[in-house]
């Protein structure tokens, strides 16, 4: 750290004495600077957090262990404390709390050294009034507001040096002020009781620095607001800009403070800053010292950032002059064991987290956070809404104004927060929009969510093609703060694609803020330790309570991508790909040529049986067979180049490619993977032979025939059993559909199929017959399902062909065929295709290629977090090993583009219970090989209404004709 009397010296040494006098005139005594400098003490009371608690005495109400005295960890909620009554929402008003009051008891030293100093009891918040007394009187009004940071002067009601200062606390839940009421308790979220952020003594000088103001732009322009108090005698401001670890920037500079109490404005331009935002989070630290009376009262220091906000009507949002775009989701403050009470890891984990689905942004629903969150936006990368709570009903202006004042002194210094909200959905109170600019140095702009004001069109839940003259089709700036409500798992990732593309193309698309991050559920220790999400009120997150990741936050990643690959739209890699691929950059300010790209070429492994442990999560596995690094091409935010790969002469041979991006700090941006072997090719690997080409069926076997040695049918019954070796086929000759397959003892689940979807098929002609060394039998068709053909190998695989065709008479949810499987037989699954998510027709981002591993499980999303789902739709599967309790069954795909459904998910029902859109109706059957699949809807819209790959499935003009072959294998490892 620079020493601040060097100037002096040599100033001494080197300046005319009538100068230096001038210059001390100018700024007052420098020597005054060289004193020690008094900061600010502080002293917790309580812990900082639900990682360090201290118990202080309570009791509560009613509810559970109500009305005597017990201890309760604070910072804390009293109801995940085991005390009072759980509540959501206004269910208060219809079953009136019991548990309406907390009261809190807890003793403290006051050091002797405080003497002769001011000192603050401030409360981080409380829910929802607080009245505070410190050795028994009164600290100062009732505080109404319960998200809040508040604090009183009890300088004169502490006893200095004594051990056993009483701090005394009653806190009602409900406020005795109905509009707070209406904005904070009538909400849809959990509504808790206590004192759930730290409580500490704060202890400053005589004269003190009592608040500071900071607006600094990128352009190096600094101005500080500073609030000062107590100040015996004219003086001055000393500040200094630093870096963060003190090395000093520019000059210092100062400004004139008269005596008492006031406001003063500091001006520097600091040369060479390197500006904050999202992408570059640099601080700095401004070092303030009041001095008055020829000594140092009071050093203050304060992080920000050098960061200009501009809103530019109908054309932008413009960070450092730069227009950005904002890729955002709505959070709690919120832990499913502790309520509202976090921690400051906590805090870093979620924006980590949030910044590993390439989000940029962060909506805080629906009031201010932890300071310790804001400390990570700024510190990571996150541009922040800061939020005023008003769920739909606004506070009154009386209870209000100084609500506002409290949020926006407390966080006015955050150079993540772009803009402040007044309320959420009509919980406005217009009264209060001008409060705070009177606060704030750099006048943000006033949101307010759902409307269009300000110039900002922030609707929530609007249509993809909305609206008439409005929204996508208005003249102002786009901005959705809720959209793709995420219940279930619905929406969120689902449907994003299409609203990104459209709001990336959009001249006015300045983001959008998905709802939301995390389900919202809260342990219940009366019920068992139960993970409660209060029926479909608070499931509406990508990441479960303990951020557990659901498959819409992988698919988020890669939309959100700001290394934009319109390749990555592709399957696999065409045979005359030369290395080269188009990139398009959507950083706001960041080149590519900061980007570091690495590519590798996979090998993997073919099926075996899967071992998967019951609790296993999925795991992928492959061969890295060649790899290397890319020259990271120049070009800038919203530009396009092309990154050309090295890839050696033999790439070809290879199974996959896979490119990923790393940003300049070294966070993983997404990996891209790209199949180079096609489905064939790698069935032909993976099946002991090669697949033998359909034949026309011969009429039908009514005998025992004979094919190549040990392979036999026999028909008898209107049953076909085909034998090869210890392998057996059963197929129902009415139907041309299989009734079982069966391996020495062991039989597989699989039966009943193919049979084709959302239509009939009647047999018209079925032939057995040995063709060579093999067994077929072929059946034909009338209606939806054309032909299917067995064919059993000698080595014991067994293929099926099979096709169908759809008339154009309507769209479909489903293309495909189905079998019955018996669910209770399997254990786990293996597979090469995408993963290990299920997709649905309108969410096939973020699963890549590989050979994955997971275990079974019956998930519902959002009830419960056993990821990834079991269940569901498979992408571009090439083969699957199902793990049962019997023989594994290995399917191995030889036509591109296939899903593989597996099973049907479970989703919440129950009174009360309403999915929406977010509720899918699966095809018959268990077991289903599709060329199309349905898409997922939200909680309030069906899929169609977030873009075009929400709407079902059409087929060519005059009809489609599908084909597939799938080859069965049943029993241990099929080959190689």
């Amino acid at each position: 750290m620079r020493d601040w009397t060097r100037r002096d010296v040599v100033a001494r040494r080197c300046f005319p004495l009538w100068l230096l006098l001038a210059v001390l005139a100018a700024v007052g005594p420098r020597h005054a600077s060289a004193q020690p400098a008094p900061t600010t003490a502080r002293l917790y009371l309580s812990g900082t957090g639900n990682d360090h608690t201290v118990l202080w005495e309570f009791r509560v109400s009613g509810g559970r262990r109500a009305g005597r005295w017990d201890t309760i960890p604070v910072p804390s909620n009293w109801e995940m404390q085991g005390f009072g009554t759980y509540h959501y929402f206004d269910d208060w008003s219809r079953d009136p709390a019991p548990d309406s009051v907390g009261e809190y008891r807890h003793r403290f030293p006051v050091p002797a050294a405080w003497r002769g100093r001011r000192v603050f009891l401030v409360v981080g918040a409380a829910m929802t009034d607080a009245t505070m007394r410190v050795n028994g009187r009164l600290a100062g009004p009732t505080h109404r507001g319960g998200f809040y940071e508040f604090r009183y002067d009890v300088t004169e009601l502490l006893r200095f040096g004594a051990s056993d200062n009483l701090l005394e606390v009653r806190v009602g839940k409900f406020s005795s002020d109905s509009s707070v009421n209406r904005a904070e308790r009538h909400a849809d979220f959990w509504l808790f009781g206590g004192i759930f952020r730290p409580v500490w003594l704060e202890a400053v000088p005589a004269a003190y620095v009592a608040h500071v103001a900071i607006d600094a732009r990128h352009t190096g322009a600094f101005a500080a607001d500073v609030d000062v108090a107590g100040v015996p005698a004219p003086g001055r401001v000393e500040a200094r800009i630093e870096q963060l670890d003190g090395a000093p920037v520019g000059a210092p500079f100062a400004v004139a403070v008269p005596a008492g109490t006031g406001r003063v404005r500091l001006h520097a331009q600091v040369p060479n800053v390197r500006p904050w935002s999202a992408e570059w989070p640099t601080r700095y630290r401004v070092r303030l010292r009041l001095v008055a009376g020829g000594a140092v009262r009071h050093e203050v220091v304060q992080t920000f950032g050098f960061r200009t906000v501009e809103v530019r009507l109908h054309d932008g949002v413009y960070v450092n002059g730069a227009l950005v775009r904002l890729r955002g989701s709505n959070r709690h403050s919120f832990w499913p064991t502790t309520g509202r009470t976090t921690n400051a890891a906590l805090s870093v984990a979620d924006v980590q987290l949030m910044k590993d689905m390439n989000m940029n942004a962060v909506r805080m629903s629906h009031y201010p956070p932890d300071a310790h969150f804001l400390d990570a936006c700024d510190s990571l990368g996150l541009f922040v809404i800061d939020e005023l709570t008003g769920w739909q009903q606004a506070y009154s202006t009386a209870a209000g104004r100084p609500l506002v004042r409290e949020m926006v002194d407390r966080d006015v210094n955050h150079p993540s927060i772009l803009f402040w909200s007044n309320g959420n959905e009509g919980g406005f109170n217009t009264e209060l929009d001008g409060d705070y600019a009177r606060y704030d140095p750099q006048a943000r702009t006033v949101i307010h969510p759902w409307q269009n004001f300000n110039g900002i069109n922030t609707s929530h839940y609007e249509h993809y093609n909305c609206c008439a003259g409005w929204f996508f089709d208005g003249d102002d700036l786009i901005m959705p703060t809720e959209f793709l409500h995420g219940l279930y798992d619905g929406g969120a990732g689902a449907g994003l694609e299409d609203w990104w593309n459209r709001l990336v193309a959009h001249p006015l698309g300045v983001g959008g803020f998905l709802w939301s991050f995390a389900d919202e559920g809260i342990v219940r220790a009366d019920q068992g330790g139960r993970v409660d999400v209060n029926g479909n009120s608070a499931p509406d997150g990508v990441v479960g309570p303990y951020r557990e990741r659901e498959g819409s936050s992988y698919a988020i990643r890669e939309i959100w991508s700001p290394v934009y690959l319109p390749w990555s739209t592709q399957d696999r890699l065409p045979a005359t790909f030369t290395g080269a691929l188009r990139v398009e950059n959507r950083y706001d300010a960041t080149d590519l040529r900061d980007v570091r790209f690495t590519w590798e070429l996979r090998d993997f492994a073919g099926p075996r049986a899967a071992s998967v442990a019951p609790a296993a999560s999925a795991v992928a596995t492959h061969v890295v067979a060649a790899r290397g690094a890319a020259v990271s091409p120049a070009v800038p935010p919203r530009g396009a180049g092309t990154l050309q790969l090295d890839l050696p002469a033999d790439w070809r041979r290879h199974d996959a490619l896979a490119l990923t991006a790393r940003d300049p700090h070294g966070r993983d941006v997404y990996t891209w993977t790209w199949m180079i072997a096609g489905p064939d090719s790698v069935a032909a690997r993976v099946v002991a032979r090669a697949a033998a080409s359909p034949t026309t069926a011969s009429p039908t076997a009514a005998s025992p025939t004979a094919g190549a040695p040990g392979v036999t049918g026999e028909l008898r019954g209107g049953v076909l059993t085909m034998r090869a070796g210890d392998v057996e086929v059963r197929i129902d000759s009415a139907t041309g559909r299989l009734l079982e397959l069966r391996r020495g003892d062991a039989h597989s689940a699989l039966r009943n199929g193919p049979r084709p979807l959302d239509s009939s098929a009647v047999l018209t002609s079925f032939a057995a017959h040995a063709d060579g060394a093999d067994y077929v039998a072929a059946s034909r068709y009338t209606g939806a399902m054309q032909r299917v053909t067995w064919r059993l190998l000698p080595t014991g695989w067994l293929r099926l062909d099979y096709a169908y065709r759809v008339p154009r008479d309507r769209p479909r949810d489903y293309l495909g065929v189905t079998f019955d499987y018996t669910e209770a037989q399997l254990a786990g699954m293996r597979w090469l295709g995408r993963g290990p998510y299920h997709v649905w027709k309108n969410r096939r981002r973020g699963v890549e290629f590989d050979v994955w591993e997971k275990a079974y499980n019956d998930t519902q999303t959002g009830l419960d977090w056993h990821y990834p789902e079991f269940k569901g739709f498979h992408a571009n599967t090439y083969w699957a090993t199902l793990e049962t309790r019997g023989a594994p069954l290995t399917m191995v795909f030889g036509t591109p583009r296939l899903y593989l459904r597996v099973l049907t998910p479970s989703f919440p029902t129950g009174p009360g219970v309403d999915a929406g859109g977010a509720r899918v109706a699966f095809p018959a059957g268990d077991l289903s090989f599709l060329h199309g699949i349905a898409p997922i809807g939200d909680k309030f819209h069906p899929a169609a209404d977030a873009g075009p790959q929400g709407e079902p499935n059409l087929v060519p003009r005059n009809g489609g004709t599908y084909a597939a072959t799938v080859w069965l294998w049943l029993g241990g490892d099929p080959g190689p």
